[in-house]
Order: structure tokens, then sequence, then C-alpha cells
């Protein structure tokens, strides 16, 4: 389908409706209503959200990474209301700028991954050396992967990663017509 900027009537009756936390049980709503709207040309994803598993909201971005790739013909639209916070952030930053909207007054909040972890270090020297690698391993995996959701948000925009990367410790907050302005989203409806 063509990737004009879409009218508010577009947005009338969205195929997937998803409210709340990013967690496994919006997965699985997620994944029943975006199977039920398997044979639509265009389907409108409409999300409300404080935040969640950012590791889920990047397993229904590949769903809808996939999808699109599967038909490229078919249009897949992310239409944010209220609030997109932290993992609903993740989720929308899978949508080809083109295809992102926010409602009026909408916010995107966008901050650094959290991680709330105890390290013990016990036992024999080696396996203390092990232990203390194996978190900083992960705290090095985590960064590259916030990164590349970071990267794929500013495609199209005049947002740099550098700007993101300094602004998301303290959680930046953007206002859709900010957003629109920014060129993080096609349009406000």
């Amino acid at each position: 389908m063509d990737a004009q900027p879409l009218p508010a009537s577009a947005f009338t009756a969205p195929a997937i409706l998803l409210s709340g936390t990013v967690d496994q049980d919006m997965y699985k709503d997620f994944r029943s209503q975006l199977d039920a709207a398997a044979d639509r040309d265009f389907v409108v994803v409409e999300l409300s959200t404080l935040g969640g598993d950012p590791e889920v909201a990047r397993m229904m971005g590949e769903d809808i990474r996939f999808a699109s790739a599967l038909d490229p013909h078919r249009r897949i639209v992310f239409l944010g209301k209220a609030a997109i916070y932290s993992a609903g952030t993740t989720f929308m930053s899978f949508f080809a700028r083109s295809n992102r909207y926010l409602t009026r007054g909408t916010r995107l909040m966008i901050h650094e991954r959290k991680i709330a972890k105890t390290l013990t270090i016990n036992g024999p020297l080696t396996t203390c050396i092990a232990t203390v690698k194996a978190a900083l391993h992960e705290l090095e995996c985590s960064i590259e992967i916030q990164n590349e959701g970071f990267a794929n948000l500013v495609i199209g925009s005049t947002v740099t990663l550098d700007e993101v990367l300094t602004r998301a410790p303290s959680n930046w907050y953007i206002e859709a017509d900010e957003a629109r302005r920014l060129g993080l989203i096609e349009a406000v409806i």
C-alpha cells in the first residue's frame, strides 16, 4: 500500500487495541488480534501504556516487522494514545516512521533500560571473576540492545542517536506535536 499520510478517519476502527502494561498478557492479546487481522491489507495498532517489559515490546515489534516483510503491500500503522512510555516507545520504533501516529496531547517517554541486581561475590577467585564478567556482559549486551532500539526510533527524524543517548538517562518526555516536528512520527491526529 502507498505510505501517504493518513486522515483521522483511517483510525476509526483499529484492528488491534492494546492498553496497559507491556507484559506477557499484552503479548498474548496482541498476537490473537494480529492473527485475527491477517487478511487485512490495512491494520491499525492502537496503544496506550505507561511501559513494561522491553523484551516483550521487542517481540511485538519483531512480529510487526515480520508481518510487514511477508507482505510489503500490507500497511500496518501505529496509533499512540495518551501515553507511550518506555516499552511502548520501543514497540513504536519497529514501525516505519511514515506509519507512526499519535493522538493530540500524547506523550512519548524515552529512557534507558533499568536494572536492579545484587552481585554477590563468594567462592573461588576464578569463579568470582566469571561472576563479575557475566554481570558486565549482561550490562553491555543490554546497552547494545537498548541503543539498537534508539537507532530505529530516530531513523528519518532530525533527532540524532547522540541526542537520545544524552537525554534518555533523565527520562525524555516528548509531546505529540514536538514528536511530529522532530520527525519521530508522521502526524498528530
